[in-house]
């Protein structure tokens, strides 16, 4: 039996359990998607911040260009942190010389949403579609939720930054788990308990969350090429999440002022909470520099804060202050197509491992 032949691909129905991961904010175009899961991976779609609308449209065209297995990814809710006005004030406060250095003039204000009634409008949206994949990310859904997808066939993935996690979203019915390492790029998946507890590297995290749990394991976090997914099998995961890798690819849809940080970054890296307030990896810039003592708000109003201030950014092409997510492997990053990529990967495996 060939390395790429186990669990995850026959349970999903694809050629290679190699997974193109579902970073939200637009990377994940329908091109992206669809041409992962052509050549055999998993195409995924970042849904965290599309309306239900706009996830309908995206599944539907994703049909269109592939009769292959494709995902979806969804942002479940948590129960966020108090916070009084003076603290949004003070956020706000923090945020205004860059409102004004990037010549914005709208007040930068928190708007009124419900975040809770808009996961439950997209994930309506996501069961009408009847996905063949869905995954989760910042928690575990209801029960009902998950008995519900897999009622209706699709396969339900969870999010792990640590053992308890993914032992908890075995029991919660997850049919595979992605343990997500500290290498990772954007935001980190971690719903237990403090922060901190979900910053385990991959070589740490990998074997022990194997050894944890009976369902199959996806390795996340720092994999950029054939050696880092034959170390991950190596370790005991059955597949391999690739972000950073992917954001590069022709098909990705993020900014060319971010591909082009991604492409000539020094590979400096690090966590910070100022664009969103979760737990985020990404190239140290201006921004995260600054930010780094001033008053942040939880996710996921800070996010909706600091949306205007990163679109005036993109729109200038001025990296200092967007959110430019990246592993901690970024320096490996190629201006190649997703073909090229994945033949790259799959050829390069199958010499180290097969």
């Amino acid at each position: 039996m060939g390395w790429n032949q186990n669990r995850v691909t026959e349970l999903l129905k694809i050629d290679y359990p190699i997974f193109q991961a579902p970073m939200a904010g637009g990377a994940t175009t329908v091109e992206l998607v669809s041409q992962t899961s052509e050549c055999g991976g998993l195409g995924n779609i970042g849904a965290g911040y599309m309306n239900p609308m706009d996830i309908a449209n995206s599944i539907q065209e994703i049909r269109k260009a592939t009769n292959r297995t494709f995902g979806i990814n969804l942002f479940v809710p948590e129960e966020p942190d108090a916070f009084t006005e003076e603290k949004v004030k003070s956020a706000i406060a923090a945020l205004s010389p860059y409102k004004n250095e990037l010549e914005i003039a709208e007040d930068i204000i928190l708007p009124q949403k419900d975040h809770l009634l808009f996961y439950e409008e997209q994930l309506e949206a996501v069961m009408k579609a009847m996905v063949p994949v869905c995954s989760f990310t910042f928690g575990i859904p209801h029960h009902s939720v998950i008995e519900k997808l897999k009622q209706e066939g699709t396969v339900v993935i969870g999010t792990a930054t640590n053992v308890e996690e993914a032992l908890l979203w075995e029991k919660s019915g997850a049919d595979i788990v992605v343990a997500q390492g500290s290498e990772a790029g954007g935001h980190r998946g971690t719903f237990l308990n403090d922060d901190t507890t979900g910053l385990v590297g991959g070589l740490a995290l990998i074997p022990q969350v194997v050894d944890a749990v009976q369902i199959p394991v996806i390795a996340a976090g720092g994999i950029m090429d054939a050696r880092d997914i034959a170390a991950a099998f190596m370790l005991g995961a059955e597949g391999v999440q690739l972000g950073t890798a992917f954001l590069t690819a022709e098909e990705s849809g993020i900014h060319l002022t971010y591909k082009d940080a991604l492409l000539n970054t020094n590979g400096e890296t690090s966590i910070t909470k100022a664009f969103s307030g979760k737990m985020a990896r990404g190239i140290t810039n201006r921004y995260m520099r600054e930010m780094a003592d001033k008053e942040i708000l939880p996710f996921p109003y800070q996010n909706d804060l600091t949306n205007a201030i990163r679109k005036r950014a993109a729109s200038k092409e001025n990296p200092d202050f967007m959110s430019l997510w990246a592993g901690q492997a970024v320096k490996l990053a190629e201006q190649k197509n997703v073909q090229q990529l994945m033949n790259e990967w799959i050829e390069g495996t199958g010499r180290l491992l097969d």
